[in-house]
């Protein structure tokens, strides 16, 4: 059964334009967790516009289900996630200005820095996972860093998905597979929706894992947050029946 990780940081984005702690994300996670998700998703950036780093020391206190750290690997991204332990580190390659992760990594050009970043994160033993497109180059070199998972980076399908789903899908199909045949455990995320979101699911059933937060925190904003949790694990359950 693939596991639905709810990315929490349009929480703390609402929260940071007024101040305070309202909404409040360890709240937010409590109540999500509640609702049925799998896990709980955080991607600290370095100035902190959203998620902060003390946020991730707070929800580590409570957080029961999966904890997934996502961020750039520098030296104070890492130590947060050896000090924390959290079940799983995503690697991303954004710039410290991205506004949201825009591509994967390269592999190929990055894999020793890679291959040393991963190797502290698992003699700590946490889970770790790369972000990444559906080039064969990419997969390919992806078990050489020793990662455990790969998330690919699913903007293009749900670029695409309108216009072709089957053709938008087929890359995704095809980097799944050769990442299997590698030994590697796949995720999938970004710009995964209500819309999409089933017939990824559908047509790539090993999936172990998905991490949505702009989307599905938008449509709570519509639904309730308890609603929509169950509408996204619904769409997952269709895709695998």
């Amino acid at each position: 059964m693939t596991k639905l990780s709810v990315n929490i940081n349009k929480i703390a984005t609402l929260r940071n334009a007024r101040g305070g702690s309202v909404p409040n994300v360890v709240t937010a996670a409590i109540n999500c967790e509640k609702f049925g998700a799998n896990g709980i998703t955080v991607h600290p950036r370095p100035d902190e516009r959203h998620i902060r780093y003390a946020d991730v020391y707070d929800l580590k206190k409570i957080i029961t289900t999966e904890f997934n750290i996502e961020g750039y690997p520098d030296e104070k991204f890492i130590q947060l996630v050896l000090d924390v332990k959290p079940n799983q580190v995503t690697l991303v390659p954004d710039p410290p200005d991205a506004i949201t992760s825009n591509a994967g990594w390269d592999i190929l050009k990055h894999k020793y820095f890679l291959r040393t970043v991963i190797e502290s994160f698992q003699k700590a033993g946490i889970r770790t996972s790369v972000f990444v497109d559906t080039q064969i180059e990419n997969i390919l070199h992806a078990s050489d860093t020793g990662t455990n998972r790969i998330e690919l980076y699913t903007e293009p399908y749900a670029t695409n998905f309108k216009d072709n789903k089957e053709k938008a899908v087929k890359p995704f199909i095809i980097a799944a597979k050769l990442a299997f045949e590698r030994g590697l455990q796949v995720n999938a995320g970004h710009d995964l929706d209500l819309e999409n979101l089933q017939h990824l699911i559908h047509n790539i059933q090993e999936i172990s894992e998905v991490s949505i937060g702009h989307a599905l925190i938008s449509d709570a904003i519509y639904y309730g947050l308890e609603n929509t949790i169950q509408m996204y694990q619904h769409a997952i359950k269709l895709g695998i029946s």
